[in-house]
């Protein structure tokens, strides 16, 4: 099962570092999360996060975090966490 948490709102290419806006729900290290959008559409393991440089394992609606991303990823590319359900 798949709930949209928020989406990208900036990409540094040179260390593959997405910056995520989210919107609902909290994300935690170690979630799998989808990133959707036009040209990406792939899934991922949340391998570590910084909200202010600083390494947080928790991340909550309001904070612009940035996440280590696979693969490029756009700006509006849509995040999704990923549950089994």
């Amino acid at each position: 099962m798949e709930e949209e948490i928020g989406k990208i709102s900036h990409y540094f290419s040179k260390v593959n570092v997405g910056v995520l806006e989210l919107t609902k729900g909290e994300l935690h290290v170690g979630d799998t999360i989808r990133i959707k959008g036009h040209t990406s559409d792939f899934y991922q393991k949340v391998e570590s996060m910084q909200v202010e440089h600083a390494p947080v394992d928790v991340a909550k609606p309001g904070e612009p975090v940035g996440i280590k991303v696979e693969s490029p990823v756009r700006e509006n590319d849509v995040i999704f966490k990923v549950t089994e359900d």
